[in-house]
């Protein structure tokens, strides 16, 4: 996609009318004259590695989701029905390309190799953060509705700055889309023509609010309101999210500024392990978006394809089941950390209320000490 800066309205969105697909949901290949040469070297290898990638990111999700329901984590926002969005983003990155996570990325931790005891350990209340943004290239999964938009687009702006070629993703969900950090990001992002790809994952619901009370229209129209070309695809379909995130980080990546590309995806478990879904949607529209789920729409291609599938599922499992025990084993060996430590890292260099703080926090478990 070759798009330069002004352009007509009409010519800033594509997958307005519907989403751009490459796979439909029985795993029929069909043919997309703007995402096809972005995927011509996808072969029976790549494909095997998505489908590895997505079960893979789909059992640890699980795992995690059980611990919550077995008292070993507090909290834990599931990502099931959106690998093949996650996957396919981060497979279309260079590893040294920096990603800014919401709360509901843990693909991309786990496919950037962090320790599954550091992605877990904020879930179980032992942290305030997570691994080391700069070994993994991964920003610290941000809480704050869209303020990671904010952080990748400023990292962006400093790499064009630099002279390097990296860029930087952004992730998030449609609900962020309604924040302002998303909107003051792409005003930055267009005006700086930053190399940053903003990557929107609507999962149909901000927490129980559906999309549309929150947009009459769809939301990569919101990006062509500042200049910032926009993608449109079926976020079930992982050949659909690799080849848009391709063409977005190729045009970063080379001085067309940024891209929007909106996912259209659909959460299937809760916004956390504390939400009843049940309340706010019904089993008809779930039913409906489970037959589109993206691990057993690419099964189904690689069988149209000839792939030996028993065998590459049999991987997978290997693979899965290796995950879930190291899941456990994570979890297990988090440690609570000394209740002190909270004023270790508030500041480079702390405050004398800083140390007020914690004098005054000595001083009271000290008293609490004293009444045993």
């Amino acid at each position: 996609m070759s798009i330069s800066l002004p352009v007509p309205r009409s010519e800033l969105i594509e997958g307005l009318d519907a989403p751009l697909g490459v796979l439909d949901p029985e795993g029929s290949r069909r043919a997309s004259p703007l995402l096809d040469e972005s995927i011509g070297d996808v072969d029976e290898s790549v494909l095997t590695d998505l489908y590895v990638d997505m079960s893979v990111v789909r059992r640890v999700d699980e795992e995690a989701f059980a611990l919550t329901r077995q008292g070993a984590l507090v909290l834990w926002p599931p990502l099931r029905g959106q690998e093949a969005a996650q996957v396919g983003a981060l497979r279309a990155l260079r590893d040294e390309d920096f990603v800014f996570p919401s709360y509901r990325e843990h693909a991309l931790a786990v496919l950037r190799g962090a320790d599954l005891a550091d992605v877990l350990a904020v879930w179980k209340g032992a942290a305030l953060s997570g691994w080391d943004p700069f070994a993994q290239r991964l920003a610290p999964s941000q809480i704050i509705i869209g303020a990671q938009t904010l952080h990748a687009t400023g990292y962006a702006m400093a790499a064009r700055r630099d002279g390097g070629d990296d860029i930087a993703l952004a992730c998030f969900g449609d609900g962020a889309t309604s924040e302002g950090d998303v909107n003051e990001a792409m005003v930055f992002a267009a005006s700086f023509r930053a190399p940053v790809v903003f990557l929107c994952q609507n999962n149909q619901y901000a927490i129980s609010e559906p999309v549309g009370v929150q947009s009459r229209t769809p939301l990569a129209l919101r990006a062509t309101g500042f200049g910032i070309p926009a993608l449109r695809v079926d976020g079930n379909d992982v050949l659909a999210v690799l080849a848009a995130v391709r063409i977005a980080a190729e045009r970063a990546r080379t001085g067309g500024g940024p891209t929007f590309v909106e996912a259209v995806t659909y959460r299937m478990g809760p916004h956390t392990t504390t939400d009843d879904p049940g309340r706010y949607r019904d089993d008809a529209e779930v039913a409906a978006w489970r037959a589109k789920d993206p691990i057993d729409r690419l099964e189904r291609h690689l069988a149209r394809i000839g792939a030996p599938v028993d065998r590459i599922r049999e991987e997978a499992a290997i693979r899965c089941d290796a995950i879930a025990a190291q899941v456990r084993a994570a979890a297990d060996r988090i440690a609570a950390p000394a209740p002190e430590s909270m004023f270790d890292h508030v500041y480079v260099e702390p405050t004398r209320r800083l140390e007020r703080q914690r004098a005054q926090h000595r001083a009271f478990t000290a008293s609490v000490e004293g009444l045993r």
